[in-house]
């Protein structure tokens, strides 16, 4: 009887189990004629057009209201006078005392630190890489910017790593901080870093203070995922025997859980560094100084010469900073150094000392001016020549400014237009399609909502603009980034030779990006879709070879050993199991052109970008914070139709 009944249980599971495999199979169809369906009964009841007047919200007079309350209330307000004042000096006084301490080392002290504590950490060749980074800032005559902005970074990145390390412990112990954490994270990150400039100016005004805070909310998220992500990912049975033991809770957060995530916040603490330099360029716009400032300046007289002399630092103090932290990170497990750790910190200390007296003996403190070497007037040659020889009048191919107006007419502007045709429920419909076929109800859900709030808002036609250069942005990135990603992972050599390139283009502030666009393609749309392309297309390269190298090796050699070719091996065994890592590579390419095509409305690619832009620089709070809320919703939707979701299939799962 047992038997039987295991037999029958067993053979339901199985049909369970072959009905919900037939339904995923053909789900897409499923979809697909449901859609068809609601689409020709709309045709009928609802009609074209686009998002009606009747379904959006004006907000203008509301915000306008706040932006007027504190700007009339900011100097004598007790919330201003006693929180966010205070607040606002202890962002000024931290700075000052870095930038202050750096200059009371200077030039030789700094370099000294810089290399002794990459020595501490990963050894001399990391050592010699971060003293020559430093000489070379000094010598292209931007060590004043560099300690200015180096200042302003340690202060933010300190303050981002304990906020989003506070956020991710507590996201990483309860579940209930989790879900309520996640969305509040998931806006942080796909919101425009200038949709963070506009109410932080209104509140703090222009100056270190706003710069520094604007900072932080950008680059703070990493590090609460990254935190939360080791906490919640910690061995569950090391967990089991330290509570086993008697360990209380604190006592288990502090022996096993931390000690286990330490891959996990170092990891945070690099992308939190790197996100912050990435934001130095963008707070130069509302005075943050330092290296930003220069290349927000060249950019507005289109100096490439200038910008790529104050990008270069940047580019530098990326490399070292992510060098040195991942360095730290992938020695965490190995053999402790021979004798006490407070040893080699106690020598850092020594060294830099004893650099930064005998430069003051020596009478330089400072580098000085006939040590500096001037690239900006070669540079700008060089780029003149393309310009006078590139731009126009190129026999066959045409010259870059064709290919700009080419690549609007014929790609764009049908884009642009065939968006703005479509009814606007007719692409709620579409989005809803994507967002089902590749994820679950709830992220179609999310994404339709997003989408049609956009709508709601008022500026569904910007909306409509801005994505479709994301489309043909992503579209571009994809094909190169695709080829260029397969053809490192089937050559070592290949892949050698691109990884300096891919670092260097990584770390690239995304304002100098613009600055050689302009001036090859001039300003519109397609500059700015071109620089959004160059900045996603490392991210997309890395994804794919990392994901094509992954691949079981085992499966590969089977395949071949059956006679399958190279070009049969990519197509039946590479692509179809690194699928994951493409769609990551889809995901990120969406998010990352989107944040370079919103910069974008500086250089003419107008739509949502412009008006964030405009609103930052007449302090209309309502129209910037609008547009700043329908890119949050664009970018929303994007990653929600582009980021697969594992599906549950059965009762257990």
């Amino acid at each position: 009887m047992t038997a039987t009944v295991t037999t029958a249980r067993t053979t339901g599971l199985d049909a369970s189990t072959t009905a919900s495999s037939s339904f995923a199979r053909h789900r897409t169809g499923v979809v697909l004629v449901g859609a068809l369906a609601l689409l020709i009964l709309g045709a009928f009841l609802i009609g074209g057009g686009t998002w009606p007047e009747s379904l959006t919200v004006d907000l203008t007079g509301p915000l306008g209201d706040v932006s007027d309350w504190i700007i009339d209330n900011r100097d004598t307000h007790p919330l201003f006078l006693y929180f966010f004042g205070h607040i606002s000096n202890a962002v000024v006084l931290s700075v000052r005392g870095v930038y202050l301490v750096l200059l009371a080392a200077g030039w030789a002290g700094v370099a000294a630190a810089a290399g002794l504590i990459a020595w501490r950490v990963a050894g001399i060749r990391l050592a010699l890489t971060a003293v020559a980074a430093f000489i070379l800032c000094a010598l292209l005559g931007m060590w004043v910017p560099t300690m200015q902005t180096l200042a302003l970074m340690v202060v933010a990145v300190l303050a981002s790593v304990i906020l989003g390390a506070l956020l991710g412990l507590a996201a990483g112990l309860s579940d209930r901080v989790f879900r309520s954490l996640r969305p509040v994270l998931d806006t942080m990150q796909v919101m425009p870093a200038f949709a963070y400039l506009l109410p932080v100016v209104l509140v703090f005004g222009i100056g270190v203070p706003a710069a520094v805070l604007a900072t932080v909310i950008y680059a703070a998220p990493p590090m609460a995922r990254l935190t939360a992500l080791g906490l919640r990912d910690a061995d569950a049975g090391v967990m089991e025997a330290a509570a086993s033991l008697g360990a209380t809770g604190r006592q288990r957060l502090l022996t096993a859980r931390l000690p286990l995530a330490r891959k996990e916040l170092l990891l945070g603490l690099n992308q939190t560094i790197m996100m912050a330099l990435s934001m130095a360029v963008i707070a130069s716009v509302i005075g943050a100084g330092g290296l930003g400032d220069r290349v927000y300046q060249a950019l507005a007289s289109v100096d490439v010469g200038a910008a790529l002399a104050a990008g270069i630092p940047i580019v530098l103090l990326a490399v070292v900073l992510d060098r040195v932290t991942a360095a730290a990170g992938n020695r965490i497990g190995t053999a402790p150094q021979a004798g006490p750790a407070w040893s080699g910190w106690a020598v850092v200390v020594a060294g830099t000392v004893g650099a930064a007296v005998v430069a003051r003996l020596a009478a330089k403190p400072t580098w000085p001016d006939a040590w500096t070497v001037g690239i900006a007037e070669p540079v700008n040659e060089a780029v003149g020549w393309m310009t006078d020889h590139l731009y126009s009048g190129v026999p066959v191919i045409g010259g870059t400014a064709d290919w700009a107006a080419h690549f609007t007419t014929w790609i764009l502007d049908p884009v642009r237009d065939g968006l703005q045709w479509l009814p606007w429920w007719a692409l709620l419909l579409l989005v809803a399609v994507l967002a089902m076929v590749i994820g679950t109800w709830r992220t179609t859900l999310t994404a339709v909502l997003a989408m049609a709030a956009i709508g709601v808002l008022g500026v569904w036609d910007p909306a409509l603009n801005t994505l479709s250069q994301v489309l043909a942005g992503v579209a571009v990135t994809l094909v190169i980034g695709f080829a260029v990603g397969i053809a490192a992972s089937r050559s070592e050599r290949v892949e050698r030779l691109l990884r300096p390139v891919l670092d260097v283009f990584q770390t690239m502030p995304q304002f100098v990006y613009l600055i050689p666009v302009v001036a090859l393609f001039g300003v519109g749309r397609a500059p700015a879709v071109a620089a959004a392309v160059i900045y996603a297309l490392p991210a997309v390269v890395r994804i794919t070879t990392q994901g094509m190298n992954s691949v079981d090796p085992v499966v590969m050699e089977s395949s071949r050993s059956l006679g399958a070719t190279g070009i049969q091996q990519l197509r039946k065994v590479q692509l179809p199991l690194a699928r994951p890592a493409l769609l990551l590579a889809v995901n990120q390419g969406v998010v990352l052109v989107l944040a370079v095509v919103v910069i974008g409305g500086l250089v003419g690619g107008g739509a949502l970008g412009y008006d964030v832009v405009f609103g930052l620089a007449q302090g209309d709070l309502a129209t910037g914070l609008v547009a700043g809320a329908a890119i949050v919703c664009l970018g929303l939707m994007l990653d929600r139709v582009t980021q697969p979701t594992q599906r549950r299939t059965g009762k257990g799962a």
